[in-house]
Order: structure tokens, then sequence, then C-alpha cells
């Protein structure tokens, strides 16, 4: 029998090389706060990459994002600036 372990178990194998001198995700505030949209990247990033502040500012931490995609198919347009990490940047998969 194989075991497959939660979901945060096999999250913690993985290592992401960040890129300190380019983001690769920015979240546009007042797009964000205008369209709601910034609850909705909470709830969907399996990953956790947003949090919204008691202010209501989605903070973003990029070294726990596994590129997915799935916070631009959910973010309204002009919410998120995304692109994939530089060249040698980002996601390293350990397992699977």
């Amino acid at each position: 029998m194989v075991t497959i372990g939660s979901v945060p178990e096999r999250l913690g194998k993985n290592r992401y090389d960040l890129d300190q001198d380019h983001s690769h995700i920015e979240v546009h505030q007042d797009v964000a706060r205008r369209t709601g949209t910034g609850a909705l990247l909470v709830r969907v990033c399996p990953a956790r990459v947003y949090a919204q502040e008691a202010d209501g500012t989605i903070s973003v931490s990029e070294a726990a994002c596994l590129e997915c995609g799935t916070c631009r198919a959910v973010a309204a347009p002009g919410v998120l600036t995304w692109h994939y990490p530089r060249g040698g940047f980002g996601i390293v998969y350990r397992e699977g």
C-alpha cells in the first residue's frame, strides 16, 4: 500500500528558489477591493499564498507559490500582475 500523505506534508517537500529582485506576483489593491477578488484569492489558493490583512489589503507570500494558475483563473481583470519567475527561480517539485 502506498501512503500519499496530507497536502501540507506533500507541499512541505517542495522548495522555492525566491528571486529577491523580481516578484512574479503583484496584487493591485484598489482593483482587488473594488471587485471583491481579494477574498476570493485567499479562499482558492491551494498553497495559501494570499492573506487578507486587518486593513483589507491582500498580502502575498510568493515563496509558497506552486505556479498552478488558480489565482489567475479567478481574479477579476486588472487585479493581478502575474508572470512565471525568471529562469532558475520558482517552485522545485521534489516529489511526484
